[in-house]
């Protein structure tokens, strides 16, 4: 008998919603086009409501274990002062706190979940989807492993989602911000007191954004405006190589007091570099038994910590609507988390770059976007 449920994609919005719907009696395949999952990426934080979710599926305890607990983000000028800072977490009120770990190590957690519960079979590495075929009984999905067959598919496979392309076939450009990332990871020890996440901002609109993430790492990611915002020509260069001496230029003058930035550039065995891009609102997510979640639906551009938190959310709301009714639960999940997702999308893009913003602007700032996403967290 076939799976109820396939799954594109085993990121942690996939499994993840695999999880989800194991919770409520719905099984699932997930289909990974990578051989081999490894953990692979840097940092991630994951906001309280995230981190509410996988606490509800049961996996609270074994998330702090791998992950640091900022109590407060705090924003630098690149002399060393203090223009503001917000609390975080537990500090800020929250009923669970924020969390930062290493993607990879998040991702095993999550996969090591799924085939503990579901069995070894659940995930089928090697199959990555080329296409699929709908009706009234269900969906075939054809991969490089062979042909799936499922009652409904949904499409967690990522910024270049096959899934989505097949479903909005149409002009659906990445948009950039003009803003390129670098980014890496460095053992180095923790700065400030351990437990604090960092923004200091430079001249000509560089941010350095730096977080411990445990096991003695420090995640960081370097903001650098490089052109204009617009459509991004030609094909995104993800994780492309990059070297500390292209870029500790960018910091050779800054005087933190708590942080040296060119050494812990020099410090970083990778450094990779990507545009920060992001997509438009789809007018829909789907039709029929397809959907999207996660960064196929929505992605965002990697502010206020939300990317992979609204996947999160996403898994939890359509095993919910699923569970309760289907395929049209599934529209039900569409509708709503469409909607809230192009407030997170709005918002990031109004909150993306802080440099040159004074104590009172940050606040505002800071401010206005919890506002702005509160709709999203429920």
């Amino acid at each position: 008998m076939h799976p109820k449920v396939l799954i594109a994609g085993a990121g942690i919005g996939g499994l993840t919603t695999a999880l989800a719907l194991h919770g409520r009696g719905i099984a699932s395949t997930t289909l990974e086009r990578t051989a081999v999952l490894r953990p692979l990426g840097a940092g991630i934080n994951l906001l309280p409501h995230a981190v509410r979710e996988l606490s509800d599926l049961g996996l609270g305890a074994a998330l702090r274990d791998i992950a640091v607990a900022p109590d407060s983000i705090g924003f630098y000028a690149d002399s060393g002062e203090l223009l503001f800072r917000e609390p975080r977490g537990h500090a800020a009120g929250d009923g669970h706190p924020q969390l930062s770990v290493h993607r990879g190590r998040l991702q095993m957690m999550l996969f090591d979940a799924v085939t503990d519960r579901l069995g070894a079979s659940a995930v089928r590495t090697g199959a990555g989807v080329a296409g699929f075929d709908e009706n009234a009984d269900g969906v075939s999905v054809r991969t490089t492993a062979g042909t799936f067959t499922g009652d409904a598919l949904i499409g967690a496979d990522g910024i270049g989602s096959v899934v989505r392309r097949a479903l909005h076939p149409g002009p659906d450009a990445l948009l950039w911000s003009g803003i390129t990332m670098f980014r890496g990871v460095a053992r180095i020890p923790a700065f400030l007191d351990g437990h604090t996440m960092a923004i200091a901002q430079g001249a000509n609109g560089i941010d350095l954004v730096t977080y411990p993430i445990g096991d003695g790492l420090v995640n960081w990611v370097l903001q650098v405006p490089e052109g204009t915002p617009g459509p991004l020509a030609g094909d995104a260069q993800w994780n492309a190589p990059a070297t500390a001496a292209e870029i500790r230029r960018h910091v050779a003058r800054w005087t933190l007091d708590w942080l040296d930035p060119a050494a812990l550039i020099e410090a970083t065995e990778q450094i990779f570099r990507y545009p920060m891009v992001d997509r438009d609102p789809l007018p829909h997510w789907g039709t029929g038994r397809v959907t999207l979640l996660g960064d196929a639906a929505h992605p965002m551009y990697p502010v206020g910590a939300n990317g992979g938190s609204q996947s999160i959310v996403d898994a939890r709301v359509l095993a919910d609507e699923y569970a309760a009714d289907g395929i049209a639960g599934l529209h039900r999940y569409a509708r709503q988390r469409r909607g809230e997702t192009a407030e997170v999308i709005a918002a990031n893009r109004d909150m993306h770059r802080t440099s040159g913003r004074t104590p009172a602007d940050l606040d505002r700032i800071t401010t206005k976007y919890r506002n702005d996403t509160a709709r999203s967290n429920r």
